[in-house]
């Protein structure tokens, strides 16, 4: 397997806070394409604090983050989160006013992606996560919250990124809509050979991961 990302000695701290008040601390972790990782832990914790790091869109952390063995501090951010790291958000944050397939292709064109067959890789995207083209050309408020979950990964994988980043994917959702998801986030660790990292508060995930790390609230 690869190393894709290393965190080394890792620590933050909120802005108004003391110093020695570290939400994270001395994080060592190491990540690899071609696995699932689950990070759990206590609310407090610093689960999702911990995926912004690694996503760069917060900077001012102790340590380093590497991505390919380069410091994540020099490279271009804007770069790395357009088309190295696909983030899936909790509250899925679709654009409500566009359709499915409109979310997947705006995100497309903010990546810079070009090509003229990207309504075809958007519909392809789609078939890949359950959704057939018959959901193409709905809103996303008429979605289920499986659904609009799945539109959320498509949309993510729009620029074919390395490092898929996804925060509580299945907490709003059933057992067995749970177990597709994670389905399709297993796939696309062993199959695609992508590094999949999960915040998760869900044992079942947990139990179905390749790897989990775990916080502890100091």
């Amino acid at each position: 397997m690869k190393e894709i990302l290393r965190l080394e000695n890792v620590g933050y701290h909120y802005k108004d806070a003391m110093k020695d008040d570290f939400v994270l601390k001395n994080i060592n972790y190491t990540f690899e394409l071609g696995k699932i990782y689950a990070i759990k832990g206590k609310s407090g914790s610093g689960k999702t604090t911990l995926l912004s790091l690694i996503s760069g869109l917060e900077t001012k952390y102790e340590g380093v983050i590497y991505y390919n063995k380069q410091d994540l501090k020099k490279l271009d951010l804007d770069k790395y989160r357009n088309n190295s790291i696909g983030i899936v958000f909790q509250s899925y944050n679709l654009l409500p006013h566009l359709t499915a397939l409109e979310n997947i292709l705006l995100s497309m064109d903010i990546s810079g992606m070009k090509g003229k067959n990207k309504k075809e890789m958007a519909l392809k995207l789609m078939k890949d996560v359950g959704l057939d083209e018959s959901f193409q050309n709905r809103r996303v408020l008429k979605l289920s919250g499986g659904e609009q979950q799945r539109i959320a990964i498509a949309r993510s994988l729009s620029y074919n990124p390395q490092i898929i980043l996804a925060d509580e994917p299945t907490g709003n959702l059933d057992k067995e809509t749970e177990d597709e998801i994670l389905k399709i986030f297993k796939d696309l660790a062993h199959q695609e050979n992508k590094c999949v990292i999960l915040v998760t508060h869900s044992k079942n995930v947990c139990d179905h991961v390749d790897v989990v790390y775990e916080l502890s609230k100091k």
